[in-house]
């Protein structure tokens, strides 16, 4: 099968792509999308622990661990207290929750240029067809 048909690689360039306008949009804060991404995660599960977050972001817990202590050293999520002690819970610090008010609206400028890039329609089809993966 020639590569220009390989539903894998057509997704892979096309993840790459797509990464790449969020990155730009968050380099002057100096996080990646996968950054921002696992501190929007965060944020909203918080107090999480590092298998409740690497569960609901399908990645491996040691994948998890790896990227919040890059987080951490960042300063932008701190050790929390879980009730039952055998696991440690992270949660984002004062500054990674200024972090994420700061990107926010530069992530949102990204989702509305791409939603008008494919209008509505395509934009509703791109949600179904990734759902159905």
């Amino acid at each position: 099968m020639p590569s220009d048909t390989c539903h894998c690689i057509l997704l892979r360039k096309a993840s790459r792509k797509l990464s790449s306008y969020y990155d730009e949009a968050l380099a002057p804060l100096g996080v990646n999308i996968g950054q921002f991404s696992l501190l929007r995660n965060i944020n909203r599960l918080a107090p999480v622990s590092l298998t409740e977050l690497a569960t609901h972001v399908e990645l491996d817990r040691s994948t998890v661990g790896r990227n919040t202590k890059v987080l951490e050293r960042m300063n932008l999520v701190r050790h929390g207290q879980s009730e039952d002690h055998r696991e440690a819970v992270i949660e984002l610090s004062d500054a990674g929750k200024a972090l994420l008010k700061k990107g926010s609206p530069l992530w949102d400028g990204v989702q509305d240029e791409i939603e008008t890039r494919l209008g509505p329609e395509k934009t509703a089809q791109l949600q179904d067809l990734l759902a159905a993966l």
